[in-house]
């Protein structure tokens, strides 16, 4: 469930950013996972596919980022670095 929350609060994150442009759809997206955000790329890819089904994301490319310095003050993060849009 952990991921549900994580993954809404991003879409948003992501589309309001897409708003700001006045773009047609998103063509990228961008994140860094934090070394303790228990979350793989591969992992982190499925729950983005599902979110963003039905949105302008669908079909966005995703680069992923994963740390692991576990020192970090985002350690525990999914932080939105990026978002390529169409207009």
């Amino acid at each position: 469930m952990h991921e549900h929350g994580l993954m809404k609060g991003l879409m948003r994150q992501i589309l309001a950013t897409a708003a700001t442009e006045g773009a047609l759809r998103v063509t990228g997206v961008s994140v860094r996972l934090g070394a303790l955000s228990q979350m793989t790329a591969r992992h982190f890819g499925q729950h983005f596919e599902q979110a963003a089904a039905g949105t302008i994301a669908e079909g966005a490319t995703l680069d992923v980022a994963t740390s692991d310095d576990i020192a970090d003050p985002l350690a525990g993060d999914v932080v939105l670095t990026g978002v390529e849009v169409e207009t």
